[in-house]
C-alpha cells in the first residue's frame, strides 16, 4: 500500500456478518488488528458501517424482512442487499451495529470519514410486501393530509379508483394493466424516501458518536430510482462510483465526464469522492473488455479534473471466491511484478500526492443543465405519446457538444437560483413545480438566455396535465403554443430546414408549434408539418429563450447550442484538438488546467506559461504533447481569459 500510495481504506463494507455472527454475538478483534496495522502504516480509514448485506441469521429469524417484488416474488439470501427498506427488523438491527461500531472506534486515531451502507437500491429499489404497504400508507398522510388530498392528486375518479379509507391503498403491484400513474409516481418518491430513512437511521448515530467526522455514502452516476438532489443534501462529502466501459471509450469518457459534473453539482460545487472504480475490468458485463494501457489513469485524472478530491479503487487485493472474483483489484490473484497494470496503480497513487495543493479548489462553469429525478419518473411512466422520449438521451444530446468544446457545465435542480449562469439548457422537464417554471421564466426575463427541447412543461407534481394549451407554464416565455404532438417511429426521421439553408435530421419527435411572438430558425421540411415551425428563438424580457421541436441530429444540434453559448457570452476552457478534453480548477493555490487525451495518439496542444503539476517542470509558452491517453496538468502562471467560442451568423443554426 505505501508503493502504491494509499492513504485512505475504505474498510469493512461487507463484513456485517463477522462483526455480529449472531443475534447477541460481536467480534471487533480481527478489525481492531486491521486498523491498528493501517494507522501504524500513515494509512487514514473509511469506515463502513457493514449494513449493506445482512447476515444470514437476521433473515433466518426474521423472514418478514425479505424484500417483494411487485408480481409478489419474495428475494432470499444468497447475494446482497436482501432486506426490505421499510423493515423495522433491519432498521433495528442496523443502528444496533452502528451504535457498537461508532462507540467502539470513535477515538481510533485512523477514522476519518465514515462510509454509510453501499450503493443504496442498487439490487432492490423498492419492496412491495405488506409492511412496505404500511409505510407508504404514513408516507401518503403526511404528504397529503386528507383521503380528499389524495384522491384529488391521483385523480382517482378515473377508471373508479377512489378511496374510502387508507388501508384500501396499496403499492403499485402487479395489475391487469396500467396502474395509476400518479400513485407510480408517489410510490417512486416513497421508494427513494424509504430508503434514505435507512441512512438517516445509521447517520444519526455517527453524527451523535463522532461529531466533525464526515459521512457518506456512494451514489451511482444517474442512478434513477433515487433522488441524489435530495439524497446530498444529507451528505457530508459527495461520492461516486464509475466504471466506464473500455469497449465504448468514447462514450465512456462522456458520461464518466457527465457523472463528474454531476456529482460536483450534487454536492454544491464542493469537491467530491470517486469512490470506486476499477484497475482494469469489472465482472458483471456480458464481455468483460479491460482497459487499455493508460486508460486507468487517463479515467482517474478525469474525475480529478471534474472536481474529485479523492481516488479510490474497488478493491484492494482481487477476491479468491465470491461473484465478483474476476472482477479486477489493485492487487491481482497473480505476482504483481508481472502485471503491467500494478506499475500504473503505483504512477497514480505516486502524481496523486503531488497535487494536494488541488484540494478544495472548484470548478468553473458558466452553463447549467436544469435535470429532475421526479420530471424523469414522471417522463418514463407507460402510456404517453412516445416511449423513446428518454430523460437520460436527451441529456446526453446537450451534454455532448458542450464536452466536445470543452465547455464546462454544471447539472442544477429545477428550482435552484441560476441567476450565476450565462446560458441554462433544459433538455427535458415534463414535469415542472409552479416555483420551478416561475424561476426558469424569470432567469430568462432577466437577462438570461435558455434552450428548451419538446415534451416540457406539461404536468405539475401530481402528474396532471397543465391546461392552457402546451407547454402552458412556458409559453410565454417561448413566444409559442404547441398545438399538437406529432412523435415519429422508431427508425423514423424528418428534415429541417434552417433559416440559411442549411439542413438537419429530426427523429424521435415533432409537433404542430404556432409562434406568439418567437422568431422561426428552422421548419421541418416534408411531411404532414412541411414548412411548420420546428426551432424557435424568442426575445423575453432582457432574455431570450430557444425551443426546440424534435431531436436534431448532432451536427445541428451542435450547431445551435453553439449560437446560444456565444449569444450568451458563454467561453470554452481553451482550444484543443478533438479527442482532448481541457478543464480547468481554481483555488487559492491558482489555477490548474487539466488537457486529457482521450484518442490513442500522441497530439499537441496549444498551451499559455505555467508549471507541470505532476513533474515541477516549467512549461513554456506554445505546443505541448501528450501522448496517447495522456494526462497534462498545468499550474498556469496566470488565470487567462477563457477562449471566445467563435460565432456563426444569425440565420444559421
Amino acid at each position: 500500500m505505501r508503493e502504491a500510495g494509499v492513504n485512505l481504506v475504505n474498510l469493512g463494507i461487507f463484513s456485517w456478518s463477522r462483526l455480529q455472527p449472531g443475534p447477541d454475538e460481536f467480534d471487533f478483534e480481527w478489525l481492531d488488528r486491521v486498523m491498528d496495522l493501517l494507522n501504524e502504516g500513515g494509512i487514514k480509514v473509511d469506515l463502513a458501517t457493514a449494513t449493506a448485506s445482512p447476515p444470514p441469521w437476521l433473515s433466518h429469524q426474521h423472514p418478514e424482512m425479505l424484500p417483494v417484488l411487485a408480481d409478489g416474488v419474495r428475494l432470499w439470501p444468497g447475494a446482497r442487499q436482501h432486506y426490505c427498506p421499510s423493515s423495522p427488523v433491519y432498521r433495528d438491527a442496523a443502528r444496533n451495529l452502528v451504535e457498537r461500531l461508532s462507540a467502539r472506534y470513535k477515538d481510533h486515531p485512523a477514522l476519518v470519514m465514515w462510509h454509510v451502507g453501499n450503493e443504496y437500491g442498487c439490487h432492490v429499489a423498492a419492496c412491495y410486501c405488506d409492511v412496505s404497504a404500511r409505510d407508504f400508507r404514513a408516507w401518503l398522510r403526511d404528504r397529503y393530509g386528507s383521503l380528499e388530498g389524495l384522491n384529488r392528486a391521483w385523480g382517482t375518479d378515473f377508471w373508479s379508483q377512489r378511496y374510502s379509507d387508507w388501508e384500501e391503498i396499496l403499492p403499485p403491484r402487479q395489475a391487469p394493466t396500467w396502474p395509476n400513474p400518479s400513485q407510480c409516481l408517489d410510490f417512486l418518491r416513497f421508494s427513494s424516501d424509504a430508503l434514505l430513512a435507512c441512512y438517516e437511521v445509521e447517520r444519526a448515530v455517527l453524527a451523535k458518536a463522532t461529531p466533525g467526522v464526515p459521512i457518506t455514502t456512494n451514489f451511482m452516476r444517474f442512478f434513477k430510482p433515487l433522488d441524489y438532489w435530495k439524497w446530498a443534501a444529507h451528505e457530508d462529502i459527495v461520492s461516486d462510483d464509475v466504471y466506464q466501459d473500455p469497449s465504448e471509450p468514447e462514450a465512456s469518457s462522456l458520461d464518466a465526464a457527465m457523472a463528474g459534473d454531476l456529482m460536483r453539482s450534487l454536492g454544491q460545487g464542493r469537491p467530491w469522492i470517486l469512490m470506486e472504480q476499477t484497475t482494469s475490468r469489472v465482472n458483471w458485463r456480458p464481455v468483460n473488455v479491460p482497459k487499455s494501457p493508460g486508460q486507468m489513469r487517463l479515467w482517474s485524472f478525469q474525475a480529478v479534473a471534474r472536481g474529485a478530491d479523492g481516488v479510490l479503487f474497488f478493491q484492494w487485493r482481487q477476491s479468491r471466491s465470491g461473484a465478483e472474483k474476476f472482477h479486477s483489484a489493485m492487487v491481482p490473484h497473480g505476482p504483481i511484478e508481472s502485471w503491467p497494470t500494478w506499475r500504473e496503480v503505483v504512477q497514480v497513487g505516486s502524481e496523486l500526492g503531488r497535487l494536494d495543493a488541488l484540494c478544495g479548489s472548484r470548478v468553473p462553469a458558466e452553463v447549467a443543465i436544469v435535470f429532475d429525478w421526479e420530471s424523469w419518473w414522471a417522463l418514463e411512466q407507460p402510456s404517453k405519446p412516445s416511449a423513446n422520449v428518454r430523460a437520460l438521451e436527451q441529456v446526453q444530446a446537450y451534454y455532448a457538444p458542450l464536452y466536445r468544446a470543452n465547455i464546462t457545465a454544471d447539472f442544477a435542480h429545477p428550482e435552484a437560483d441560476l441567476k450565476a449562469y450565462k446560458l441554462v439548457l433544459v433538455p427535458n422537464l415534463y414535469l415542472v413545480s409552479d416555483a420551478a417554471a416561475a424561476g426558469l421564466t424569470a432567469y430568462v426575463s432577466g437577462g438570461g438566455r435558455l434552450v428548451m427541447s419538446y415534451f416540457s412543461g406539461i404536468v405539475d407534481p401530481a402528474d396532471q396535465i397543465r391546461l392552457g394549451g402546451y407547454p402552458a407554464p412556458f409559453a410565454e416565455m417561448l413566444g409559442l403554443r404547441v398545438e399538437d404532438f406529432a412523435p415519429l417511429a422508431e427508425a423514423e426521421t424528418v428534415p429541417v430546414r434552417f433559416g440559411g439553408g442549411q439542413r438537419a435530421t429530426g427523429r424521435t419527435w415533432s409537433e404542430l408549434i404556432r409562434p406568439a411572438g418567437a422568431e422561426v430558425l428552422a421548419r421541418f421540411d416534408d411531411g404532414d408539418l412541411e414548412a411548420e415551425p420546428a426551432v424557435t428563438r424568442h426575445e423575453f424580457g432582457r432574455g431570450a429563450a430557444y425551443y426546440i421541436g424534435t431531436t436534431l441530429d448532432s451536427i445541428a444540434m451542435g450547431a445551435l447550442l453553439e449560437k446560444a453559448w456565444t449569444e450568451a457570452g458563454v467561453a470554452t476552457v481553451g482550444d484543443a484538438p478533438s479527442g482532448v478534453e481541457a478543464v480547468r480548477r481554481n483555488g487559492a493555490a491558482g489555477s490548474y488546467l487539466f488537457l486529457l487525451n482521450h484518442r490513442d495518439a500522441e497530439v499537441e496542444v496549444e498551451v499559455g506559461p505555467g508549471v507541470d503539476a505532476l513533474t515541477g517542470e516549467r512549461i513554456a509558452a506554445g505546443r505541448l504533447r501528450i501522448a496517447d491517453y495522456g494526462v497534462a496538468i498545468i499550474k498556469e502562471d496566470s488565470l487567462p481569459r477563457q477562449a471566445a467560442s467563435r460565432g456563426r451568423g444569425p440565420d444559421q443554426p
